[in-house]
């Protein structure tokens, strides 16, 4: 036997949980082999009465409600339990049941090296019979963001749960995320991986359909209490960012200044073979209140691309060129890569700023205006992020339809005092998004997919990460900009490996910000010295 310590699986029962669920959950975790497990039952089940399953060994012993929170569940539990290892099944709104060798292999993950303090693992749902294999991504230091999947049973050391003071009870959405960012605090967060034929445990419940809107949706209170979570987490490890740490002003010389006398704003979109959407962006740019602003396209698919004829119809010579009109300008690349377009279409930019404006989208027409007043408020404004509207363009008629279900997304998470905290638990900053030209360049610019994982994915997020720890972000909070979704948008109907893709991407680049806080903080520590 590899190891011969008890571990005690510290599971839910309430009203909800049915008997044939709770049985099932039961038995399989009495039924592990070569490991001595017990069940610890929180019992908040109104009628009260026997475990289901239990054998009668006396391997299963409850902790009656009534509990205020999970967070309270699990302390109870686990302050009743005998184990040195504890085995935390998480059993509400879906039935779990553990594969015969599950915490044998968990335990020998646990024990294998000194100094790991949780493990979970790979895992199948099932619905219906039907089977699907769910495979979960590696922790590290930058996997911050409260919805990631962790899976719902956990191995943890005993004594580093007892060292990060159990869960958090004063905490109803985020308590699980806040004991697995503690315990990473304490120890190394390892994942059991599966080739094929080798999840621990099932789960039985689909999961939610993916929408990158999602997490936008969640509670004022909910987004309140993980911003919490993830703040005192930033604090513990040394990444927090005070409000106005290491922030600076832009500055300009009257050269500088005369250079932009004409044109403010460019307006930047990287396109490829998208020649049924670009003039509705082009006109979009065309309409605005303040003309001290140009358009350059950059498309990516080479000459052959029919956006090219689509862009010059509004340049010298087109038959939708208008002098009157804000400046059309176009490059051409042949290779299609979001950072290339980006830095290649700054560079030659002949405003002060760089405005955000994908090919499908459009802006509103004071968007320029209200952007050049938040950067005019403050010069230490380093990039100004606007608020959108979503809208729905039906593939068969081609109309245009406000997504009423999505409220104007204004990311009122990002606050003044703490938004470039929380902007790492999240995955969007808002939009459009503006940028000095110069602090552009002072942060070194777009990623051109040499980020890990990165695939034309993620590299404005970076950007607003690397600008927010040197500069204030400005924040304009009515919609200036309407993100139009249609069948051709890079996040409509991803698939599972995209989906992890694209997190892999984006908490890589988590990872990355968050050493680059730690060092500026020492730094710091270091000239007050």
């Amino acid at each position: 036997m590899f190891c011969t310590e008890t571990i005690s699986a510290l599971i839910h029962l309430s009203d909800g949980v049915t008997d044939g669920e709770a049985k099932a959950l039961v038995v399989s975790l009495l039924g592990q082999t070569r490991v001595n497990v017990e069940v610890v039952a929180a019992d908040a089940r109104s009628r009260g009465g026997e475990v289901p399953g239990d054998d009668g060994s006396g391997r299963v012993r409850t902790v009656k409600g009534p509990f205020a929170t999970r967070a309270a569940e699990i302390n109870a539990a686990a302050k009743a339990a005998r184990g040195t290892i504890l085995l935390i099944v998480d059993n509400r709104g879906a039935s779990v049941t553990l594969a015969k060798s599950a915490a044998e292999t968990m335990a020998m993950a646990l024990r294998r090296e000194h100094g790991v303090s949780m493990i979970f693992s790979d895992y199948q749902t099932d619905v219906k019979g039907q089977k699907k294999e769910i495979r979960l991504l590696d922790h590290h230091v930058g996997r911050v963001r409260d919805f990631q999947d962790f899976g719902r049973v956990w191995m943890v050391d005993r004594r580093a749960f007892r060292k990060v003071g159990g869960c958090d009870e004063t905490l109803r959405a985020g308590d699980l995320y806040d004991l697995r960012l503690k315990l990473s605090e304490v120890g190394e967060v390892r994942r059991i991986a599966n080739r094929y034929a080798g999840s621990l445990y099932t789960v039985g419940a689909a999961g939610a359909a993916h929408d990158v809107f999602n997490y936008l949706l969640a509670s004022k209170e909910q987004q309140l209490e993980v911003e919490r979570v993830v703040t005192e987490h930033l604090k513990r490890i040394g990444a927090y960012l005070k409000p106005g740490a290491h922030q600076a002003k832009v500055t300009y010389t009257k050269a500088e200044e005369a250079a932009f006398r004409d044109v403010l704003v460019s307006v930047i979109s990287p396109v490829n073979n998208r020649p049924e959407f670009v003039s509705t962006a082009i006109e979009s740019v065309q309409a605005q209140t303040d003309k001290r602003v140009e358009h350059i396209l950059v498309v990516n698919g080479g000459e052959g691309d029919p956006t090219c004829a689509a862009v010059r119809e509004y340049m010298k010579g087109g038959k939708r060129y208008d002098p009157e009109k804000p400046e059309v300008r176009l490059i051409v690349t042949d290779v299609n890569n979001l950072g290339l377009c980006l830095n290649t279409g700054i560079e030659e930019a002949r405003g002060k700023f760089y405005l955000q404006l994908d090919s499908d989208d459009r802006l509103k027409p004071n968007a320029v205006k209200e952007v050049l007043k938040v950067f005019a408020s403050d010069p230490k404004i380093g990039m100004v992020v606007g608020s959108y509207d979503v809208w729905q363009k039906n593939d068969r008629t081609g109309a245009l339809e406000r997504r009423e279900d999505i409220p104007v997304v204004t990311h009122d998470e990002w606050t003044e005092e703490n938004g470039r905290n929380n902007l790492l638990r999240i995955n969007g900053a808002g939009a459009p998004r503006a940028i000095h030209k110069k602090v552009w360049r002072e942060v070194g610019g777009f990623g051109c997919n040499d980020e890990h994982g990165s695939r034309n994915y993620g590299e404005d997020y970076d950007l607003v990460l690397r600008v927010s720890e040197r500069h204030r972000i400005g924040r304009v909070w009515t919609a200036i900009y309407e993100v139009i979704r249609h069948s051709g948008s890079t996040d409509h109907s991803i698939d599972q490996a995209t989906i992890d893709r694209n997190d892999e991407t984006k908490d890589s680049m988590r990872r990355l910000a968050i050493q680059r806080r730690i060092k500026l903080n020492r730094a710091a520590r270091r000239r007050r010295r």
